[in-house]
């Protein structure tokens, strides 16, 4: 692991301090607590598995290393506990008894939940990371469930993250391969904004692409090894998912690490696919699915020669705004998601001039672009064989979606999110569901 690397991406983080990664990190956590938070008390946060796991230790060298605690505040191991905001709220309620800073113990949800909660009673936290589960930890935002469907709700990162490889190598193999998953997403998710770079529609960042994508395939590079519970492995993986939290840090926005993969699943999160399971089905799991989705399409989008697009007959076939509006709420039978899809397609839309102008760019540039998209890129038989080296699941039945489905989602992704990606070029140049057809129809990807 690159120790470096870490120290130069937080010299450009907004909210994160340190950032811990070794072998019995579990041992500092009192040394880098009182650095970071000189005269507070430290409370723990963590679920009653998490806290059987790591977090009795942690209350343990928090004690003997003189930081004053407050009493652990431990959510029940059942049912798993779910990012909801109600579990914000019974945090917010404990926190408002004292000032102790929250030191969350565990992954993702946890790590969410105390995120916000700190954020709700003004005070910073830190987070003692138990799984290599998603790029989260040192992202800006929680990932929560309230009035009804999964939003981002505004809250900054940690001020400081500790992670003991020892823990992370023995965490559950899913989460492990989930987190997988959800760095493996970089390489589609790079490649969209390779194109809204060269389109104009969003300017690639340089110190933002290059956290992300310098590093990516020496961290996704031995899933094999990863699943065997190797620790250099492990190393890679969380160095890959802390850089995606610090770029994301540095640029104010998700574009570093997510693109369309992402919207697949954040669509199927908001309709609570694989919400009943238990444990509930993880995000990294649908992106890794989703990523796989995406790499197909750019794969027929590629097979394509759009320096020689029509442009006044996809022009003439662009519909009005009134007309994508209806389609949109169409898509849509949740009325959160229908309302939020109208929000951000209406944020994208571009009228009939706008679209020739983009298009004729898209014709010089395409050359170019293409080369560079098929340089970048991973072919998606690649990116199936990765993932399920990994552990995750690779078909959409594997979680919980027909093919059927899963060919209805390339569209509905497109509108859930402003962002521009492969999903609004394919739909722009009016080859979107041609494309995805071929996917789907005897001999393409997702029939094979």
């Amino acid at each position: 692991m690159s120790n470096e690397r870490i120290q130069s991406a937080l010299a450009g983080a907004t909210d994160t301090r340190a950032v811990v990664i070794e072998e019995g990190a579990l041992a500092r956590v009192a040394d880098v607590f009182r650095e970071n938070f000189p005269e507070s008390r430290a409370v723990v946060v963590a679920d009653g598995t998490e806290y059987r796991v790591a977090g009795e230790e942690v209350q343990r060298v928090l004690e003997q290393g003189g930081i004053g605690t407050e009493e652990p505040y431990v959510f029940p191991a059942e049912p798993t506990l779910y990012a909801k905001y109600s579990n914000i709220e019974l945090l917010v309620g404990s926190l408002e008894g004292h000032d102790a800073v929250p030191v969350a113990v565990g992954s993702g949800t946890l790590n969410d939940i105390a995120k916000r909660a700190a954020y709700e009673t003004d005070r910073p936290y830190m987070n003692v990371a138990t799984a290599a589960s998603m790029d989260g930890y040192t992202a800006f935002g929680a990932s929560i469930e309230k009035d009804g469907h999964k939003q981002t709700l505004t809250c900054p990162a940690p001020r400081a993250v500790l992670a003991d490889v020892s823990v992370l190598v023995a965490a559950p193999k899913d989460m492990t391969a989930a987190g997988y998953a959800d760095l493996l997403g970089k390489v589609t998710s790079g490649a969209d904004w390779l194109v809204a770079d060269a389109l104009g529609v969003e300017p690639i960042d340089k110190e933002g692409w290059r956290l992300v994508q310098d590093g990516l395939r020496g961290w996704v590079a031995d899933p094999e090894a990863l699943a065997a519970g190797e620790s250099e492995a492990m190393d890679g993986l969380i160095e890959g998912l802390v850089m995606s939290g610090l770029a994301m840090q540095a640029y104010q926005s998700s574009r570093t690490a997510s693109g369309a993969e992402h919207q697949f699943s954040h669509l199927w999160e908001g309709e609570g696919l694989g919400r009943d399971r238990n444990p509930p089905l993880s995000h990294g799991f649908k992106v890794g699915v989703g990523s796989v989705a995406v790499a197909a399409l750019y794969e027929r989008l590629l097979a394509r020669d759009l320096a020689r697009l029509d442009v006044e007959a996809a022009v003439s076939a662009w519909p009005s705004w009134p007309e994508v509006e209806e389609r949109v709420r169409a898509l849509h039978t949740l009325p959160e998601l229908e309302r939020a899809a109208v929000e951000q397609s209406r944020a994208k839309y571009v009228g009939a001039d706008a679209l020739r102008e983009r298009l004729e760019l898209l014709r010089e540039v395409w050359p170019e672009l293409s080369g560079k998209l098929r340089s970048h890129l991973l072919p998606a038989e690649e990116l199936r064989r990765m993932l399920r080296a990994a552990g995750c699941p690779v078909t959409p039945e594997e979680i919980g979606l027909s093919r059927d489905e899963l060919q209805k989602t390339y569209r509905r992704a497109l509108t859930i999110r402003s962002r521009y990606t492969v999903l609004d070029l394919a739909n722009e140049t009016g080859i979107l569901d041609e494309c995805v057809a071929e996917l789907f129809e005897p001999g393409g990807f997702w029939a094979r």
